[in-house]
Order: structure tokens, then C-alpha cells, then sequence
């Protein structure tokens, strides 16, 4: 059998293609007819002349022409369809097809091949899993710089190869190159690891997700939630059960089911703290909001777990307890008013919002804020200010 590629040999030398990128995809504009919206330096329509020279210049309407009719374009319709259809042997015999006839593939022909190559297919998963990684070594020697689908899709093949370590290693070198990951370009390694049952290396995948600020959702969330109730790590399936709370409002019947082994095992009957402080824990409801203390396992015994609803009050009908409304935490009001006060200098004058939020401090505070546009627009057709006067009257 033959031995598959190995995509990371030849990332070390990723930052010396940048010197030849310009000229590169230049040279293959001209001669190729590629997709020069790709390009920054190409020029608008009409002939002008200047300084005795003439200058030709394209519109952007004969650009797209003219690729739409090369053969450039031609493949990447193929390609388009058969990703539409999910067809991943006929997008290979495409491939196939414009390489034999000297067709040069530019980085939308490449992410799509390598995208059906990484889906999962139950008919040919060898031959893509096979393919892919040919196709993205063909990528590299044709030195098209990869983007961030192009590493996610290479972290997949990765990652159905069953090899997570190489998906971990393919998401540090696209950070390396200066590319921005997305959450799920970190999928595949931490689904990886998570599968394979090696909880500490799935951390140091969330560590590195949460360092580049990419929040993990639901599934995420789950995923590690299953692996640190299977290894008995306690601590962790403390924190990421409150991550859960804080992120998802209502989890799946899979994540409920997580949650309900973790509190019906005999191992989570047998952790908890004898002892704690109660005003700590006081403190902390205050702080954290939303009736969360954030103090650990409190107390020991069995977990009683029965199937209930909530009445229109807020209170549970089998504990009889009135359940506490979600606050947002200081922390996180002081990053949502921040964010708001930079956007809204973004988008209008600095000046008149500054002059505003001092018009605030002097006759504040408030306890609600009516967007006037909206209600003005609330019937969806015409601005109405005799609507806005009833609200600011009431």
C-alpha cells in the first residue's frame, strides 16, 4: 500500500513563498486568465492616454467574463457542482482531467477538491482520505498559499486518518503563518483527541481555542464534557458544565444524557467537599450571577435525579425551589459596554458620542434605553414619530 504524504513537510518553508505570491499569481493572470478579483493591482475599463503612452484598462464586468470562459473557470463550475452534489469521484476525474491539459489550479479550485476529499463518504473514504493529501502536496508544490479552509480541510483528512496530533500540529502552523483559526478549524483535533479518550491533550486544544479567543459552543463543550466524566476528572467536569450554563440555554438529548451518567455514577457520589464557607459561597452567588457560586462539589452522597418542569412562576415542581434569573456578571457588562462605546465610535462621529455619554453621566443613570428607530419603524413599512413621542411620553 502506498505510504500517504505528510502534509507538514513542507510548512516549515511557508514563509518564504510570500516573496513570490505577487509575481506568481501575476504571471498566471496574464497568461491563464485566472480570477483577477483575486488581485489588488489590476486596473478599471477604458483606454486612456498619458504621457504619449496607452494604458488598456479592464472593467471588472470583462474580467469575469473572461475567466467565466477560461479554463480556469470551467473547472471551478465542475467543482462547484460537484461540492453542490457531493460528488467527490467525479471532482477528482475533473482534477485528473485539467492537470493532464496543463490547467492551473489557483486556491478556490484547490479548497474545493480538498473540501469533498475531507467530508466524510462512506463509499470512497480511502481514496479521499488517499487523494486529499496528494492534492494538498500538489498544492504546496504549486506554491498557492493556503488559507484557513485550506488548513481546516487538511486538519480533517488529519483527523479521519485518525491522527489528531497532526491536526493539532496543522492548526499551530496555520497560527504561525498568520492565519486566524476558526472554531472549526479546531474541530478536528479536539474531536480527535476527545474520541481517543486522551483528555489532556483535548485541554490543551481548548487552552489554545480559548487563547485565540474562539468561544467553544455545544458541541465543543460536550465533546470535552464526555471525556473528563470518562477519565473522572472532577474539576473539569465542574468548569465545563458551568461553561455549558453560561454558553447553551437549552442542551441536547445526547449532552443531557452526558450529564445525567456523570451525576448517577458512583464516582460523583463519592467527590465533594465536607466542609466550606458559606459566606464564600454567598459572595459568590452575588458575583458570578445566576445562582452559580463557583466553589466546587459541595457536600457528598448520591445525586437525586428525577425529570421536572418549571411552572410560569420560575418554580420547580419537584424541589419546589424558585429558580434564580440569569444575570450578567460585572465582568461581563464592563466587556459588552466597552465593545458597544468602540463600535458606536466606529460607526459615528467620535466626537458625538463622547458628547453623549457625558449628556449621560450628568443626567443618569437610567434603568432602560428605547431605541427610537426601531419603534418608529415597527409597523416594518414607514417612520412614524407619533409613535416614538407616545413611547417617550409614557
Amino acid at each position: 500500500m502506498a505510504r500517504l504524504p505528510h502534509p507538514l513537510s513542507i510548512f516549515t518553508q511557508l514563509h518564504y513563498w510570500r516573496p513570490l505570491l505577487c509575481c506568481h499569481y501575476a504571471k498566471r493572470a496574464l497568461t491563464a486568465g485566472t480570477n483577477f478579483s483575486s488581485l489588488t493591482t489590476l486596473a478599471r475599463t477604458d483606454k486612456s492616454r498619458e504621457g504619449g503612452t496607452t494604458t488598456v484598462k479592464h472593467s471588472s464586468k470583462a474580467r469575469r467574463k473572461a475567466f467565466y470562459e477560461s479554463p480556469e473557470g470551467v473547472l471551478l463550475r465542475k467543482l462547484n457542482q460537484c461540492s453542490y452534489d457531493g460528488d467527490v469521484i467525479q471532482a477528482l476525474c475533473h482534477y485528473d482531467e485539467a492537470r493532464k491539459l496543463g490547467v492551473l489550479l489557483n486556491l478556490d479550485h484547490y479548497n474545493k477538491l480538498l473540501y469533498l476529499c475531507s467530508v466524510e463518504n462512506a463509499e470512497v473514504p480511502h481514496l479521499g482520505l488517499k487523494r486529499g493529501f496528494e492534492i494538498f502536496q500538489q498544492m504546496l508544490d504549486d506554491r498557492v498559499q493556503p488559507n484557513e479552509a485550506t488548513f481546516t480541510s487538511a486538519a480533517r483528512l488529519a483527523a479521519a486518518k485518525e491522527d489528531p496530533d497532526m491536526a493539532f500540529e496543522l492548526l499551530k502552523q496555520m497560527k504561525n503563518v498568520a492565519i486566524a483559526p476558526k472554531l472549526r478549524s479546531y474541530e478536528p483535533a479536539l474531536f480527535g483527541f476527545c474520541k481517543r479518550g486522551d483528555a489532556e491533550k483535548a485541554y490543551l486544544v481548548d487552552a489554545d481555542m480559548i487563547e485565540s479567543g474562539i468561544a467553544a459552543e455545544e458541541r465543543e463543550l460536550s465533546a470535552l464534557l464526555e471525556v473528563s466524566v470518562k477519565t473522572k476528572k472532577e474539576d473539569k467536569v465542574y468548569e465545563i458544565l458551568h461553561r455549558l450554563r453560561a454558553t447553551v440555554r437549552q442542551v441536547s438529548e445526547s449532552t443531557s444524557r452526558i450529564v445525567q451518567d456523570w451525576f448517577n455514577s458512583e464516582y460523583a457520589a463519592k467527590i465533594g467537599k465536607e466542609k466550606w464557607d458559606v459566606n464564600k459561597v454567598r459572595e459568590g452567588i452575588l458575583q458570578g450571577g445566576g445562582g452559580w457560586h463557583g466553589q466546587g462539589w459541595l457536600g457528598s452522597g448520591r445525586w437525586k435525579m428525577v425529570d421536572t418542569q418549571v411552572n410560569e412562576d420560575g418554580v420547580c415542581l419537584s424541589c419546589g425551589e424558585k429558580l434564580v434569573s440569569i444575570d450578567v456578571d460585572p465582568k461581563e457588562t464592563e466587556t459588552f459596554a466597552a465593545s458597544l462605546s468602540k463600535l458606536a465610535c466606529q460607526k459615528e462621529a467620535k466626537a458625538n458620542f463622547v458628547h453623549f455619554q457625558k449628556w449621560l453621566e450628568r443626567h443618569g443613570p437610567f434603568d432602560a434605553v428605547v431605541d427610537g428607530a426601531n419603534v418608529g419603524l415597527s409597523n416594518g413599512h414607514n417612520f412614524s414619530f407619533s409613535r416614538v413621542l407616545v413611547i417617550c411620553c409614557c
